[in-house]
């Protein structure tokens, strides 16, 4: 087994999980002399211990007097089934003077907003939405770049029981009507512009677009520099707010209350709304934030993230600790990858959040940010989105910082919060997630649904969670929601990562070695192949396509496959074409590295193409399937490819 790169020291046995620690052997009456009994105990008494995080995080509403009312099937168990409680109430507890954002734009424009101004500020969001006629369960979407008027809006809507959905503005069109759509909003918040790369991105064409497809009943944009917009019909965000009533009581709602809508696209069909509820979101990330990263009153927090990906969510939940959020908005390498350990630097922050994508980035540029910066305060780096490769974690501590506490996490969109992640009180091992997170019953599977202990299979969880969604939307009867989650093993959370638990000394480490199921994750972002099938399709040139990732140099490429309409080539010039379509109509992020054309597609007898099969032929493993597919020899044109070697 080889060495610990970091050990807990005397300043960790005074953290907060400590403290909850004691608390809990107190509780149990027993010793919990190490994390693999603490976490024993979290799985085995529920109820106990998902009460014990409302007192001891202080979450603020009535708990009522049952925490968990069982059910026969896992998607139906309720949490705090009597609770009522408000998610904005809950993050803006601390109303003083004191940082509660700093938002630094890639322009250099930096802003700052006080807890006691921020608490005005989301009160005018929810005074002018109720004005609005905005009810408990409208939704308001947001269009928006990762600055301080996102937040504010957010909060403004759950103020009044409003649920917040917000796409990030680099999705084209289609992409956002691919979502918003399906939600359709009363409200769609808009920023009509945003710096990335040294350029404007101008979003006032996109705005116009989404105004006219999806018709809400208020328009209120947010101008990216200046005060002024050129955006038709639209209120401007500080006159609307400006003219806003005193704020309204905050609404207490039920647990489950929707808080927010997230996106999670399949190999099929649109993206998967997930609803979110208000008390399962703040009961979790407050105990992730707490017990597992150690964010206190003190502390500031920056996670590198897009409003369109979950860890934005995460991140604002750190409100609660009463810590400074640290918000950045552009490309985090320009104008080049010093750029967000200035910030550390400039804004004295603890917790540093980023992908394992930017790490390599920043261990590519030759940066050694111990030499050339300071890095004084920060003692936690937390790394998502993909796993952080062994080597990463050797960069880090020879060449950032020796004594920092390293806590590669991992969930995702679909339960908002993490099964895995760090822990100031266990070591950190070279390539490993530190440990499974309390009242998470993780456990990984063979094919059989046999529990393994220290060899690779599905990750799933055997027990209700109170972040688990409270459902899809327009999925009335909950079958798309099970079969989402729960028709890969009987009544058991299957989260499609291919994982292995590795024991230690008093604690169980887990490694994640990528997905198990044909999403793409290049870089750590979610991408359904279906949405660059929307994209590709619509080319004349093209007759059908297949798409997959191919795991590549510590990250995963998206490889496209198409086939060609008779008498065309895959010259430069249609490379170019399929590329700007993908670009413009779903995002950048889903733009191929690389695209190859073969002469048929892998199907199944029915008809469908089998991303899953030409996965495991492009990287030399066996396809298990092929009796199965209607034409098997098709899967020889994807084999042996020189241009993925």
């Amino acid at each position: 087994m080889s060495a610990p790169l970091w050990q807990p020291g005397r300043a960790e046995q005074n953290s907060q999980l400590s403290h909850f620690w004691q608390q809990a052997r107190e509780i149990s009456g027993e010793p919990l002399p190490d994390y693999r009994a603490l976490h024993g105990w979290s799985v085995q008494h529920p109820e106990t211990f998902w009460r014990q995080v409302w007192d001891h995080c202080g979450i603020i509403g009535e708990p009522g007097s049952t925490v968990l009312e069982p059910a026969a099937r896992f998607q139906d168990c309720r949490w705090f089934p009597q609770a009522t409680l408000n998610y904005a109430e809950n993050l803006l507890q601390r109303n003083d003077a004191h940082p509660a954002l700093v938002s630094e734009l890639e322009d250099g424009t930096r802003q700052v907003i006080s807890y006691a101004q921020l608490r005005v500020a989301a009160g005018q969001v929810a005074a002018q939405l109720q004005a609005a006629g905005v009810q408990p369960g409208d939704r308001v979407a947001g269009f928006m770049p990762n600055r301080i008027e996102t937040v504010v809006a957010a909060l403004g809507a759950a103020w009044i029981g409003a649920v917040w959905s917000s796409c990030s503005p680099d999705f084209g069109v289609s992409g956002v009507l691919d979502r918003f759509g399906q939600i359709e909003p009363r409200v769609l918040i808009a920023c009509d512009g945003y710096h990335y790369n040294g350029k404007w991105i101008d979003l006032e064409p996109r705005i116009h677009e989404l105004h006219s497809a999806l018709s809400p009943e208020l328009l209120v944009v947010v101008p990216g520099k200046g005060s002024s917009s050129r955006v038709q019909k639209a209120l401007i965000w500080q006159a609307w707010l400006d003219a806003a009533a005193p704020a309204p009581e905050f609404q207490r709602l039920p647990f489950n209350h929707p808080l927010f809508i997230l996106y999670s696209s399949g190999t099929t069909g649109q993206p998967k709304c997930i609803v979110h509820g208000a008390g399962g979101t703040l009961l979790q990330q407050t105990k992730e934030l707490q017990l597992h990263g150690d964010v206190g009153r003190d502390d500031t927090l920056f996670y590198f993230t897009t409003c369109g990906w979950m860890m934005w969510n995460w991140l604002i939940c750190g409100l609660h600790t009463g810590a400074t959020l640290v918000l950045y908005d552009g490309n985090p390498a320009y104008p080049s990858t010093a750029r967000l350990f200035d910030l550390i630097d400039n804004e004295r922050i603890t917790h540093f959040g980023t992908s394992a994508k930017f790490i390599q980035a920043v261990e590519k540029s030759g940066l050694v940010p111990r030499e050339s910066h300071q890095l004084n305060e920060l003692r936690t780096l937390f790394s998502t989105g993909s796993p952080l490769l062994h080597e990463s974690y050797d960069f880090l501590y020879q060449q950032v910082k020796p004594d920092l506490l390293v806590s590669s996490i991992s969930g995702g969109t679909d339960i908002i919060s993490c099964f895995a992640l760090g822990n100031p009180l266990v070591p950190v091992y070279r390539g490993e997630l530190q440990c499974l997170g309390l009242g998470m019953d993780v456990c990984v599977l063979d094919d059989s649904g046999q529990a393994l202990s220290d060899r690779k299979g599905e990750l799933v969880c055997r027990q209700p969670f109170p972040s688990c969604p409270v459902q899809f939307w327009n999925d009335p009867d909950g079958t798309r929601f099970h079969n989402a989650y729960f028709a890969r093993f009987d009544n058991l959370w299957a989260h499609g990562d291919y994982a292995q638990r590795v024991p230690h000394d008093g604690n169980d480490g887990l490694i994640i070695h990528g997905r198990s199921d044909a999403v793409l994750n290049p870089g750590g972002v979610r991408i359904g192949t279906a949405e660059i099938y929307r994209q590709v399709e619509t080319l004349g040139a093209i007759r059908e396509a297949i798409v997959v990732g191919q795991e590549w140099q510590g990250d995963v490429r998206v490889v496209l496959f198409v086939v060609l309409a008779e008498g065309e080539s895959l010259t430069d010039a249609l490379q170019q074409q399929i590329r700007q379509a993908i670009r413009e109509g779903a995002s950048p992020r889903h733009v191929p590295a690389v695209i190859l054309t073969v002469p048929e597609i892998p199907r199944t007898v029915s008809g469908k193409i089998v991303e899953l099969a030409v996965r495991e032929v492009i990287h030399g493993r066996p396809v298990t399937n092929r009796n199965a597919l209607a034409n098997p020899q098709a899967l020889e044109h994807f084999s042996g490819r020189p241009e993925l070697a």
